[in-house]
């Protein structure tokens, strides 16, 4: 099992790959697999049926999970790694660049 220190809702920016560059909020982490899905990074197309739900169905545009190595996390506008301490009792993230608490 991996050691993922990324959380659903944090703002992270792609590394490597087609979207490189790229910035947007984790949807989904997938801790078994190692993987993100991140807002508007790694669109794919799915052809779908028509159901009660998608009368029309057709082709949609959703985003596809990347691995969580090729994002980094985004701390006040830079790209930064995480780390982890024992604060006040309580395990936290801290931002190596700066030695921050993020939360």
């Amino acid at each position: 099992m991996a050691n993922l220190k990324l959380k659903s809702g944090d703002k992270v920016v792609v590394t490597t790959g087609k979207d490189k560059g790229k910035q947007g909020n984790i949807l989904k982490v997938d801790i078994k697999n190692n993987k993100v899905l991140v807002e508007g990074v790694n669109m794919v197309s799915k052809h779908t049926k028509p159901n009660a739900k998608n009368q029309q169905g057709g082709i949609i545009k959703r985003e596809g999970y990347i691995d969580a190595s090729n994002v980094m996390y985004l701390h006040n506008g830079k790209a930064t790694r995480l780390g982890a301490m024992i604060k006040d009792g309580k395990k936290v993230r801290i931002a190596k660049k700066t030695g921050e608490v993020i939360d």
